[in-house]
């Protein structure tokens, strides 16, 4: 091969590698796409902070170990929505302000105040922390920040009354009673006509303990009614001790506020239970909502806030029926325990014939209906 062969093969060697390079360089450079940063997971809201004022223990088996029920079942029913705590044996007096507003400091937004004493301390700490939801049970002031709630616990004396009405063989009944508030002098009342419905004959002796949760008092009360003639009692106190006492004493008892059964399985013939939970869920609900709003509420049978249970197996069968009767006619608005006529210990009309009570003349109650012995303290 000449020279001249040998250089052209080299020459054309070289001419296309540089044509090689040349497409190469002028080709798109591949990029490896670039991953996308992780949304940002959207903040969790904090918890609603709940507590929880008692006038007494949570294991009272009675008012305070209801609310406590009712707690529990905010917890159940709205799970890590909410934080709930609670401060027992708070009683009616300046602590009652120094904890309540404690509970404000901490951060809890919404505060339930569970007995009547706690009214004026919750309407001081409520005016110093608009933004704070507080509840209170039992009493009639409001603020634009405070509301109240109540269940219709009459209803429960009056279906007792229907019961002990039956079953008494001495035709008197007796009342452990705790503070002279229209609350306690309406469920004497009612009581006693629940009996008087089903039994004319029927008397009703009350004995004051002028606290709501003191057991030792309580049993003292107790025992004087029975050395005084009674044989059935009712209590508008918050412990097991009335029932415990009649059980001991070969009497008859009803459980208050909450289902008394297990405390005085011999004496016991039905428990007057109050169930908060429904309340303190749409409450707690409508806080969760932006839908809480100053008011009133006053919840009953009609509601499920109120029931009588656990119904002793020796009441007769006709009466079971009546308490039966009672409770729908309550749920259907077609039958009201306070119809007139009625009237005082006196024998002064208070109802008309066939007139019907209010919430307003319920909520003034302070004067015994006939049938009830003694006089309301302070009257």
């Amino acid at each position: 091969m000449t020279d001249i062969s040998k250089r052209s093969i080299v020459k054309m060697v070289a001419l296309t590698a540089v044509a090689a390079a040349a497409l190469v360089g002028c080709g798109k450079k591949e990029e490896a796409p670039k991953a996308e940063a992780p949304a940002a997971a959207p903040a969790k809201a904090e918890p609603l902070k709940i507590a929880f004022a008692y006038v007494g223990p949570v294991g009272d088996g009675g008012w305070t170990f209801a609310h406590d029920n009712g707690r529990k079942e905010i917890e159940k029913a709205f799970g890590d929505k909410v934080v709930t705590s609670f401060v027992e044996k708070v009683p009616e007096s300046a602590d009652a302000e120094r904890v309540i507003r404690d509970m404000a400091a901490q951060g809890n937004k919404l505060i339930f105040g569970t007995t009547f004493g706690y009214m004026e301390p919750m309407l001081k700490v409520a005016a110093d922390n608009k933004g704070v939801k507080f509840e209170h049970a039992t009493g009639y002031k409001t603020a634009e920040n405070m509301r109240t709630y109540d269940s219709r616990t009459y209803e429960g004396a009056y279906m007792a009354g229907v019961i002990a009405g039956k079953m008494t063989k001495t035709n008197t009944l007796g009342v452990v009673a705790s503070i002279p508030i229209p609350e306690v002098v309406r469920n004497i009342n009612s009581f006693t006509m629940g009996a008087q419905s089903v039994n004319p004959k029927i008397k009703t002796k009350v004995v004051w303990v002028n606290e709501w949760f003191n057991p030792p008092k309580e049993t003292e009360a107790a025992t004087s009614l029975i050395n005084g003639g009674v044989d059935v009692l009712m209590q508008n106190t918050d412990s097991s001790a009335v029932l415990q006492t009649a059980e001991k004493m070969g009497k008859r008892a009803f459980g208050w506020d909450s289902d008394m059964t297990a405390y005085g399985p011999k004496a016991h013939l039905g428990s007057a239970v109050i169930n908060w939970g429904p309340y303190y869920v749409k409450a707690v609900g409508e806080a969760l909502e932006g839908k809480w709003g100053t008011g009133q509420s006053w919840w009953g049978v009609k509601e499920g806030a109120i029931d009588m249970v656990n119904v002793a197996a020796d009441v007769p069968e006709d009466t079971k029926k009546k308490i039966d009767e009672i409770k729908s006619g309550l749920k259907a608005g077609t039958f009201s325990i306070w119809k007139g006529p009625i009237v005082d210990q006196a024998g002064k009309e208070v109802l008309a014939k066939d007139a019907v009570a209010d919430d307003k003349f319920l909520g003034g109650v302070m004067f015994y209906v006939k049938g009830v012995e003694g006089k309301i303290p302070g009257k």
